[in-house]
């Protein structure tokens, strides 16, 4: 690490350099160029008759001026900003959206596949997650802290999208905090946010002028994970609420829902899931359903059926202890075997992306430090998450981003894997003590490979084509780098450091 108060520039925008960064040297993906690059996946889909949101991905430098042929009827878009607004068509119907990008420095196109059906979230969803970072702080401030800098620090423009808010929301039972206390719903009994979000619908109204979606957490029990108000009994209020206000997603988090009687069954564990499942789909907006009870009676076999959208497959992984490696491969490990149950509209989910300046999942009140992970392990972490198709939700501070952060989260060609139309999560082709390689089928025929070096020294790794079932010569290109490394027939070997990663794409 070094030392530097520098300004560095990121995605056409000048950020304050934090006290400590990485050395240049580890910094692997160029900086986005001046002319425009649209970087949306090749799908989207939106249930009929519904409120329609969605801001291009673009980077370059702005002004940018936007179009869009082919919008289906009742969208329109802002050409100025890039935001897709209106209302979708009542019947279903496949659209071929033309979009384009272009400023002083040049032009660029791409085709969009908008899928008006009864499936959400064909590509997995991005965004943040406040838990990470302030826990039981998160204020109404922060969050729009939190969408102002997902769009000057130029993530929006890599497709981050959701903002969103975990638990410590509501109404606080027995809490002798005034902030906190009260009653947690009113005489009608909607439930009430605490006096740290005094006004919920203009909170989301914010986060989407933006052109990004807002999301919020609650539990099927009585009490969410750190007791705060539930919607045990409220389901249907509940779920009405949210929607009333103008949230995206809910995470639904299991916590004392255990503690009801009876709720060891299969049946049981899937209730309480299918019933909100069923009344957000019925919801007059899109609403992506985050089923999150820690991978609980095999949820990724059913999670799907009762209408999610992506489940933990696995506990906390801030609270995962490192073993020989850092906690966040045992999470993957449990992951990246689940590679049957993962499609369009319905993904594992590993948690979230821990990395830059996160607080201290152990003890609450310590405010974020940086994250110990070298910069290999933060290039694994990374293109772990992108191959196995999981939502990508940085949990990390989005008030001190500096630019090794932005650009283990900003390269487009490792995103490009993880939101590729296809929607396969990797395979595992070779696992031990010291290695680990996964390998995605992506749309065009190419496959992404990651070559996961688990060892305490740099090492040479290979692959076969045999093991990858593909034949021929293939362009091999390195990701992080975005750069061309030419053509191999029948394998593929590169030295690959500590901990760290080559992740490829094989192209004929």
């Amino acid at each position: 690490m070094r030392y530097s108060d520098t300004i560095f520039r990121f995605a056409g925008l000048f950020l304050p350099a934090l006290a400590w960064t990485q050395p240049a040297s580890e910094i692997l993906t160029p900086k986005p160029g001046p002319k425009p690059a649209i970087h949306s996946p090749g799908v989207y889909g939106a249930r009929p008759n519904r409120p329609f949101l969605y801001r291009i991905p673009c980077t370059g430098d702005r002004p940018i001026r936007f179009t869009a042929q082919g919008l289906p009827p009742g969208l329109a878009l802002d050409g100025d900003t890039g935001i897709i607004t209106g209302r979708t068509p009542a019947q279903t119907g496949r659209y071929e959206v033309k979009l384009a990008a272009s400023n002083r420095s040049g032009r660029d196109s791409r085709v969009l596949r908008i899928v008006v059906g009864d499936q959400i979230a064909l590509t997995p969803p991005m965004g943040w997650n406040h838990w990470y970072t302030h826990y039981h702080r998160i204020n109404d401030a922060l969050m729009r802290q939190a969408a102002d800098q997902m769009i000057a620090s130029g993530m929006a423009d890599f497709g981050y999208d959701y903002v969103s808010i975990d638990d410590c929301w509501a109404m606080k039972p027995g809490s002798s905090d005034p902030a906190l206390s009260g009653p947690p719903r009113d005489s009608a009994g909607e439930i009430q946010p605490n006096r740290n979000f005094p006004d919920m619908p203009a909170l989301t109204s914010y986060i989407h002028s933006k052109g990004l979606k807002a999301g919020i957490y609650t539990s099927p029990g009585p009490k969410t994970c750190a007791q705060y108000e539930g919607s045990w009994q409220h389901e249907s209020a509940d779920a009405k609420r949210f929607s009333d206000w103008g949230f995206d997603l809910l995470k639904y988090d299991w916590c004392s829902y255990g503690k009801l009687p009876d709720t060891s069954s299969l049946e049981a564990r899937k209730k309480p899931y299918s019933l909100m499942g069923g009344i957000l789909a019925r919801q007059d907006r899109d609403i992506v359903f985050n089923l999150c009870q820690y991978g609980m009676s095999e949820v990724w076999k059913w999670g799907g059926e009762v209408g999610g959208q992506s489940w933990r497959t696995t506990g906390d992984l801030g609270l995962e202890k490192d073993t020989r490696l850092p906690g966040f491969y045992s999470i993957a490990f449990k992951n990246a075997v689940l590679d049957a149950f993962a499609g369009p509209g319905h993904w594992n989910d590993p948690d979230y992306i821990l990395i830059g300046f996160i607080g201290n999942a152990r003890s609450q009140n310590d405010p974020p430090a940086r994250v110990k992970l070298s910069a290999g392990e933060q290039y694994s972490y990374m293109s772990l998450w992108a191959l196995m198709a999981s939502p990508l939700f940085f949990s990390g501070d989005m008030g001190h981003l500096d630019e090794f952060t932005l650009n283990v989260l900003c390269n487009a060609e490792v995103i490009g894997v993880n939101q590729d139309t296809l929607g396969k999560q990797a395979r595992i082709v070779q696992q031990t003590g010291d290695d680990l390689i996964l390998a995605k089928p992506l749309e065009d025929g190419s496959v992404a490979v990651g070559l996961f070096n688990l060892s305490e020294a740099e090492r040479k790794m290979s692959i076969s084509w045999s093991a990858l079932g593909i034949k021929g010569s293939r362009t091999v290109r390195d990701l992080w780098r975005q750069r061309n490394e030419g053509r191999s027939r029948d394998a593929y070997e590169s030295a690959v450091g500590r901990h760290g990663v080559k992740l490829v794409r094989l192209s004929r």
